[in-house]
C-alpha cells in the first residue's frame, strides 16, 4: 500500500518537475498576486485632491482652507472659479472633492451666526465619498472648536465651559488603521483558497484529455490511494507558497504581526489540504481543463472574496451570506489569520476553527475519493 501511494506521489513529483514552466507558475503566480494587490488594493485615504470655492475671501476663509491642507488627507490643488469650473473637474474625475465658501463666511462668523459651506464630493467611489466626508466633519469640528476657544479667551473664559466632556479614541490591535494590516493577511487566504485548487483541479483531468488516465484505472492501485498521491506533492509547493508569501508580508510589506507562527503554519497546513481536496474534486468530475479552471474560479475565488470576512465582517452580511459563509474553509482560517496577525491569539480560540478545517478536509476527500471510484466502475 504504502509503495504504491509512494509511487503515485514520485510520479506525479517528476511530472511537476520535468515542466518547468509549469512549475516556476506555481511559485510565481501567488507572489505576483500578492504584489499586485498588496500595493494596488488599499483603503487608506490620504493626499485627496480638494478644490476650494473661495466666494468670500477673507482671512477668516484662508484659515478654514489651511486646517484642510494643513492634515495629511487633503491637497490643495488651487481655487476654482465658477461653478462651471468645479463641474468640469469633477465630471473629469481630476479632483473628487470640492469645499464652496460663502460670500457671507467671515461676516456671519464674526456676528456670532452660523455659516454653511458646501462639500461636493465626487459619488462614483461610494466608499472612499463616505471615508471623506468623515474626515471633513472632524476638520470642520476642529475648526469650530478653535473659533469657540479663541472667542472664550477673549471673554475670559475656558473651553471646558463650553465643551466639558471630550472623547479620546484609540485604535486597538491597528493603531495606525492602516489598511495593509487587514488586506494583507486577508489576500494569503484569497491567494491559499484560488491558486492552489487551480492546480490541483488539472491533476485528473489532464490525464484524462492525455488518456493516460486508463493506466490508473487499469492497475491495482485504490482510488484512495490515487487521491492521496496526486495530493500530497500539491500540498508540498502549495505550503511552500505559504511559506514565502507570509515572509513578503511580514519583511516587505512590513504587515504587523504578533501571533504564534507555528499555530498559523497548522492552521496554513490544513486549510491548504482542503483546498487541494476541492481542487482534485473538481478534476475528478470535470471531462475538460477549461471547465475545471472555470468550476474552480467561480467555486473558490469568488466565494472566498465575498463572503469569507475578507473586505467586512461576516455579521455584516444577511443570513444568506452568513450561511453560505460557513460552507467555505476560507471563513475559518480568515478568522485566524487576522485574528493571530493583529491580535496574538493562541490555540484556545482557534481549536474549533482547527477542528472544522480536517473535518472538512475530511470530507472534501471522501467525496474525491467517492467520484474517482465512481469513473473506474
Amino acid at each position: 500500500m504504502h509503495n504504491r501511494i509512494y509511487a503515485i506521489i514520485r510520479r506525479e513529483t517528476r511530472e511537476l518537475l520535468r515542466d518547468p514552466v509549469y512549475l516556476g507558475l506555481a511559485f510565481i503566480v501567488p507572489l505576483a498576486l500578492k504584489l499586485l494587490f498588496g500595493y494596488g488594493l488599499t483603503m487608506d485615504v490620504k493626499n485627496i485632491p480638494v478644490l476650494f470655492y473661495d466666494l468670500d475671501r477673507s482671512s477668516l476663509s484662508r484659515e478654514y482652507m489651511n486646517s484642510f491642507t494643513n492634515s495629511e488627507y487633503f491637497r490643495n490643488v488651487g481655487l476654482a472659479k465658477d461653478y462651471k469650473e468645479i463641474d468640469h473637474v469633477i465630471r473629469s474625475g481630476k479632483i473628487r472633492v470640492v469645499v464652496v465658501i460663502p460670500s457671507d463666511f467671515s461676516r456671519r462668523l464674526h456676528e456670532g451666526r452660523p455659516a454653511q459651506v458646501q462639500f461636493l464630493a465626487d459619488g462614483s467611489f461610494p466608499m472612499r465619498a463616505e471615508v471623506v466626508k468623515g474626515y471633513v466633519a472632524a476638520i470642520n469640528a476642529q475648526f469650530n472648536q478653535g473659533m469657540v476657544s479663541r472667542y472664550l479667551s477673549l471673554k475670559g473664559q475656558t473651553a471646558a465651559a463650553v465643551f466639558p466632556t471630550s472623547v479620546e479614541g484609540r485604535a486597538w490591535y491597528n493603531p495606525s488603521l492602516e489598511s495593509k494590516n487587514f488586506i494583507i493577511p486577508g489576500l494569503l487566504v484569497i491567494t491559499l483558497m484560488f491558486y492552489p485548487a487551480l492546480l490541483a483541479a488539472l491533476v485528473v483531468v489532464r490525464e484524462k484529455e492525455s488518456g493516460t488516465i486508463y493506466n490508473l484505472y487499469c492497475s491495482p492501485v485504490r482510488p484512495w490511494e490515487v487521491v492521496a498521491g496526486k495530493a500530497i506533492p500539491y500540498i508540498g509547493v502549495a505550503f511552500i507558497n505559504y511559506i514565502l508569501i507570509f515572509l513578503m508580508s511580514v519583511i516587505l510589506f512590513k504587515v504587523r504581526f504578533t501571533g504564534s507562527f507555528i499555530l498559523l503554519s497548522v492552521g496554513a497546513l490544513l486549510y491548504i489540504a482542503c483546498t487541494i481536496g476541492i481542487g482534485l474534486f473538481i478534476s475528478v468530475i470535470s471531462r475538460t481543463q477549461i471547465a475545471a479552471m472555470l468550476i474552480t474560479f467561480l467555486g473558490t475565488m469568488i466565494p472566498a472574496f465575498l463572503f469569507s470576512g475578507f473586505m467586512a465582517p461576516i455579521t455584516s452580511q444577511d443570513i444568506t451570506g452568513q450561511i453560505v459563509s460557513r460552507f467555505i474553509p476560507a471563513t475559518y482560517f480568515m478568522g485566524m489569520v487576522k485574528g493571530i496577525y493583529l491580535k496574538g491569539l493562541g490555540f484556545g480560540y482557534y481549536a474549533w476553527d482547527l477542528l472544522t478545517l480536517t473535518i472538512y478536509a475530511a470530507v472534501v476527500y471522501s467525496v474525491a475519493i467517492l467520484s474517482f471510484r465512481k469513473k473506474v466502475g
